[in-house]
């Protein structure tokens, strides 16, 4: 595929999968619109694509990458970032609804505040994004979203109501969008990955199956973009895994999960 001059906007660009598909695509010539809560680290990643001589926009037709100090949370702040990128970018090819956080919280302890904090990051910033991008491509009659969801999405695990639940909605809410745009045009695309090296697994005591590099998982992903996959679960060792508990009777899943808890 060809990325010369397609313009893609990436929330949560500021670290981790969203950091390290904004140096890959910028590598493969995208125009690129950064999104996150830090300035300081997207105006980072933007030297470092300025240092590396990425050949983004070698054409020449106007910026190639521009990073924006958004919080997706915030539905009329997003479309006004959107409608900046869009100014200075052109129209918006491509969304990837990255943004997203995590949280350790043992229902014996529950704290609903923590939990409403990770579903209006995970869920609501990724609807708000869609909602900003999407007149635009229903205009166009072209476009495709990108969601980063997660193979915790399957089923509950230990410690991570709030963040299941939140990858669970996530899922759900983008495949009754592609039920819908579709046929408007406009592809959708559901990435659950497993444990990757980013910081939202760093610091675990626990072993973690199927481990994967960073950069070995973004290369999936935009592969997986390429094709404009609905779907795609990876690695397949623990995709497989996962599709087999959700089969499982709930003894059996229980019994399973409680004994390999992954939060720890």
């Amino acid at each position: 595929m060809d990325w010369s001059n397609i313009v893609v906007l990436i929330t949560g660009a500021s670290s981790g999968i969203g950091r390290a598909l904004a140096l890959e695509l910028a590598r493969r010539g995208a125009r690129l619109g950064l999104l996150a809560r830090r300035s300081e680290a997207l105006a980072e990643i933007v030297r470092e694509m300025d240092a590396r001589k990425a050949p983004v926009g070698a054409q020449g037709n106007g910026p190639t990458a521009l990073a924006f100090s958004v919080d997706v949370q915030d539905a009329q702040s997003t479309k006004s970032t959107v409608e900046s990128a869009r100014s200075e970018l052109g129209p918006i090819d491509v969304l990837v609804a990255n943004a997203g956080i995590g949280a350790t919280i043992d229902a014996a302890s529950l704290d609903a505040a923590e939990v409403a904090r990770v579903i209006n990051t995970n869920v609501i910033g990724a609807v708000n994004s869609v909602a900003a991008v999407l007149p635009g491509m229903l205009e166009r009659g072209s476009g495709h979203l990108v969601v980063i969801s997660s193979l915790a999405a399957y089923r509950g695990l230990p410690k991570s109501a709030a963040y299941c639940a939140s990858k669970a909605a996530v899922s759900a809410f983008f495949e009754s969008l592609r039920l819908d745009l579709e046929p408007r045009g406009i592809a959708v695309t559901i990435i659950h990955p497993g444990f990757i090296k980013t910081p939202l697994t760093a610091g675990r005591s626990a072993n973690m199956p199927f481990l994967m590099e960073l950069d070995d998982a973004v290369l999936k992903i935009v592969a997986a973009m390429e094709r404009r996959k609905k779907s795609y679960s990876f690695p397949w060792q623990l995709a497989t895994i996962v599709r087999a508990g959700m089969i499982m009777p709930n003894f059996m899943y229980d019994w399973i999960s409680r004994r390999n808890s992954f939060r720890e």
